[in-house]
């Protein structure tokens, strides 16, 4: 298939700036994939879409304020970074801008001397690969980060958001990502509380989200792209809750195309999983066959991403497209802080 398969009009009204409140507030639009018919909603009636006996299965990772802005310690000037993956102990891949101010071997300062660090080297892209400075004394790195990063929002979003807790899901416990597992953020715990107690299980997975989930398709041939590794951990006990929901009939329902790209690149021909970790590089496209997932909840993504491709791989390409129109035409809010969709 060809990118331009997956173009659509989108106005830029209907892009969200800011999150809903409630959280749960969040419109829902309910599409059945075998049929193709749609139903408007909203995510706290999403219990009545779910029986006892289904699982859900939620990325619990949570986003890094991965935006450093510093200087260069020998003339001063301004370098800003964006951390993607960890390398080692206090050792990062970055993006760095301007690259030409990070050369190997060049020492960069951020606030104000709290935070020192030595680039290393050129790594693929022209990304860079740093080693930081800290009096370990003080605290952890991820310590030193919370004290003067900033949370990486996407480029879309141009309005400053006052509590950064809202780019965190509730149940968000693992630190390490660059963006957020965004399908997530129309939780509540009243809502969770809710599911568990109509006998839907619920599990964690643990995919640090980076930026190469969100890097734009250039070959015109989707088949061409090549994805960015990111590291994912599936624990035992969610093993065991998918296993055993499938044993018993029950659906196993992806919460987010960071949890879905989890279980399919641990997911066995039969369905089954086991506990493992590691780092996983699936594209998910048209023509994939799923192994473990039958229900899926997700935002609606940008035109010709990985990831609009990935719903239409598990919704079916019309359905998709056909979806997609329905939500422009119906005025949905669309991207990080848009609202939902939930696939059966």
């Amino acid at each position: 298939m060809k990118k331009s398969d997956f173009y659509y009009e989108l106005p830029q009204e209907l892009i969200a700036q800011e999150p809903i409140e409630p959280r749960d507030h969040s419109r829902m639009l309910v599409l059945d994939r075998k049929t193709g018919k749609m139903q408007d909603s909203h995510f706290y009636n999403l219990v009545d879409y779910l029986n006892p006996g289904d699982c859900l299965i939620l990325n619990d990772s949570r986003v890094l304020p991965a935006r450093l802005y510093g200087v260069r310690k020998d003339t001063g000037s301004v370098v800003e970074i964006l951390l993607l993956n960890p390398k080692g102990k206090n050792r990062w891949e970055v993006l760095a801008g301007p690259g030409k101010k990070a050369k190997p071997g060049k020492r960069l300062v951020f606030g104000e001397g709290l935070m020192e660090a030595e680039v290393l080297d050129i790594l693929d892209e022209g990304n860079r690969l740093l080693e930081f400075y800290f009096d370990e004394s003080q605290g952890t790195f991820y310590n030193f980060l919370e004290r003067i990063g900033e949370m990486p929002l996407p480029h879309y979003i141009t309005k400053r958001l006052e509590n950064t807790e809202r780019y965190q899901t509730v149940y968000s416990r693992q630190p390490g990502s660059a963006a957020a597992p965004t399908a997530g953020l129309h939780f509540t715990p009243e809502l969770l509380s809710n599911i568990r107690d109509k006998g839907v299980g619920i599990g964690f997975v643990t995919l640090h989200v980076g930026l190469g989930t969100f890097r734009p398709v250039k070959a015109e041939n989707i088949e061409e792209h090549k994805m960015h590794s990111e590291h994912y951990e599936l624990p035992s006990e969610t093993a065991d809750l998918i296993n055993e929901t499938k044993r018993k009939g029950g659906r196993v329902i992806a919460v987010g195309t960071t949890s879905c790209r989890t279980i399919e690149s641990v997911g066995l021909t039969d369905g089954i999983v086991k506990p493992c970790e590691g780092w996983t590089n699936i594209f998910i496209y048209p023509g994939f066959k799923f192994s473990v997932m039958d229900g899926l909840i997700t935002n609606f993504h940008l035109p010709e991403s990985t990831l609009i491709m990935l719903v239409s791989a598990f919704a079916g390409y019309e359905n998709t497209m056909a979806a997609y129109d329905h939500a422009v035409k119906e005025k949905y809010r669309f991207y990080s802080f848009g609202d939902s969709m939930l696939i059966l």
